[in-house]
């Protein structure tokens, strides 16, 4: 029993036994990078595409634009999550757009008035010309490029969900699902939060969806967090579809892949399997 052991660890090893040498190792690929010059931003930006295993340009896929999505930051573990699609786990196919960051606070917060704020994130504040780049040049070159539906969806955790939430709230008709995770609702003195029943009284694009969760995060965090559930309860436009999932057992660095994967499970249903 002790001799087999041994022989099984020699091998895992690599050494004894006859270890095979590794003449032609091959990459792993999951996607494909793009570098896109945008003029709205004044930078060339790289945008990181996962195609499903079986795309084809007789089918059509909905989109799930990933903010922090490079290849260091959040690409490969939603890459995986949109993987389990293609092994029948009840989720449709999608096309996974992973943007990759340059100065996340700058492109992902509006500015604020708080001076701790400014001098906390001195670059902060470039949302609005961020999303402009999202509306005008990446989603134009995504349709003119794969085979899209109309959805898409938008995606991101803390200053990504801070960005998820206000372009929810202002631009609402620029994606049709929206993925907050943990957003960081208390920047500026929670002024978005402060502002959501008013935002939501607005005229509103039919058939969108939020989903919405946060880790055990406590603190002006969590308090932003229920202001704007507060106001969705109150101000919610009928037709939208939310959903809010507190995520008690989680961290702020833990909850962003078990919540993208719920989300997912949910907006990426297939159709008889939404819970």
């Amino acid at each position: 029993m002790k001799s087999s052991l041994l022989i099984a660890v020699l091998i895992a090893s690599g050494t004894g036994c006859g270890r095979a040498p590794l003449d032609h190792p091959q990459p792993v690929t999951i996607g494909t990078s793009y570098t896109l010059r945008s003029y709205v931003l004044g930078q060339t930006r790289r945008i990181n595409v996962y195609l499903p295993p079986g795309y084809t340009d007789s089918m059509h896929y909905p989109v799930l634009y990933l903010l922090d999505g490079g290849v260091q930051e959040d690409f490969v573990h939603i890459a995986g999550i949109a993987s389990l699609a293609a092994d029948f786990r009840r989720i449709r196919e999608f096309i996974l757009v992973g943007i990759e960051g340059i100065d996340r606070y700058h492109d992902l917060t509006h500015p604020t008035t708080v001076e701790t704020d400014r001098q906390r994130l001195p670059t902060s504040g470039g949302a609005s010309g961020f999303r402009r780049f999202l509306a005008t040049e990446l989603k134009p070159f995504v349709e003119r490029n794969f085979q899209v539906t109309g959805e898409s969806a938008l995606m991101g955790e803390s200053a990504a969900g801070l960005f998820v939430v206000e372009t929810f709230l202002r631009e609402p008709q620029l994606f049709s699902d929206y993925i907050a995770v943990s957003p960081m609702l208390w920047w500026d003195g929670q002024s978005l939060a402060r502002q959501a029943d008013s935002l939501l009284r607005k005229p509103f694009p039919p058939a969108r969806r939020l989903y919405l969760t946060i880790a055990d995060e406590g603190g002006a965090m969590q308090e932003g967090v229920d202001r704007l559930v507060r106001s969705l309860k109150s101000a919610a436009p009928r037709d939208l579809e939310w959903t809010y999932v507190p995520m008690v057992s989680e961290t702020h660095g833990t909850t962003f892949h078990p919540s993208a994967l719920n989300a997912v499970r949910r907006l990426f249903a297939v159709s008889d399997s939404v819970p």
